[in-house]
């Protein structure tokens, strides 16, 4: 007997995952929110559904519960944070999604610096993307600009979304 290989885990992965958006902002509005359209788009446009999307102050608290609720929904499987990863005082994502996680993803963080630094040089070093597991739910926090957005999306999230909620199914 063989061990499946990384493309055949990837071919049995679910092909439609429902998603909650969350972008963390003291300033955006959902209608002046193009990150979170763009993810809320990119996401849809894979095949995926967005089950919930929301634009939440940069405060822990508000974080939390909408992490929270999210993960209490059965039809999420994945949910994704724009913004608030910076080192600025406001920034405080990276506090509350970081104290939630039960299990990190190292890797999405690490790898999402150096695509950036190839990008835009050594300021990649403020990022504080992060990725993990909460209650069976994968969860990204990434920067809220547009370029970040659609850098993490379409190198690293949408290729692998369905293959990680996959290996929480097992």
């Amino acid at each position: 007997m063989t061990t499946p290989t990384h493309q055949e885990h990837k071919r049995h992965a679910p092909a439609s995952i429902g998603c909650l958006v969350i972008t963390c902002s003291d300033s955006r509005t959902p209608d002046s929110d193009a990150s979170g359209q763009l993810i809320q788009k990119l996401l849809k446009e894979q095949g995926h559904s967005v089950v919930s999307y929301h634009v939440v102050k940069d405060e822990p608290g508000q974080i939390l519960f909408q992490i929270t609720l999210g993960a209490s929904n059965d039809a999420i499987r994945a949910i994704i944070v724009n913004g608030g990863t910076g080192i600025s005082r406001r920034d405080s994502t990276f506090e509350a999604i970081d104290g939630l996680l039960e299990k990190r993803l190292s890797g999405f963080g690490e790898i999402f610096r150096l695509l950036t630094y190839q990008e835009i040089g050594s300021s990649a070093i403020m990022s504080r993307a992060t990725a993990g597991i909460v209650k069976d739910r994968v969860v990204f926090s990434i920067p809220g600009s547009e370029n970040a957005v659609r850098l993490a999306m379409q190198k690293l999230i949408l290729p692998e979304l369905g293959h990680l909620v996959g290996e929480l199914t097992k």
